[in-house]
């Protein structure tokens, strides 16, 4: 039994699609079904494992700190008080500093 259908419901069913569709073209369906499926389930797996590669490969060389986190750690070691701070700014105040630190050292 398949999803609670009988040999009989299956045999009606088979005998209905092929009336519908013709002996030829049920394979046809059939092949095109199973490369559509295929098709979605690799585009599936290329889409998951590539986010997943990307967000783990960002995550280890982060401590597991996100970008925002990262860039307030390296403004307070600078010296800097990020409170109240838009982004934007903070990153081009801290690629000043490190630019001046790079040059004096």
């Amino acid at each position: 039994m398949i999803g609670g259908l009988g040999p009989l419901e299956l045999t009606i069913l088979l005998g209905l699609f092929f009336v519908l569709f013709g002996a030829q073209r049920l394979p046809e369906l059939a092949n095109a079904l199973g490369r559509s499926k295929g098709e979605f389930q690799k585009g599936l797996n290329e889409t998951t494992s590539a986010a997943k590669v990307a967000s783990t490969v960002t995550d280890l060389e982060a401590g597991g700190r996100t970008p925002d986190q990262v860039l307030i750690e390296k403004a307070k070691s600078l010296g800097l008080n990020p409170t109240g701070m838009e982004v934007d700014d903070l990153e081009k105040k801290v690629a000043a500093l490190e630019a001046l630190t790079d040059e004096t050292e």
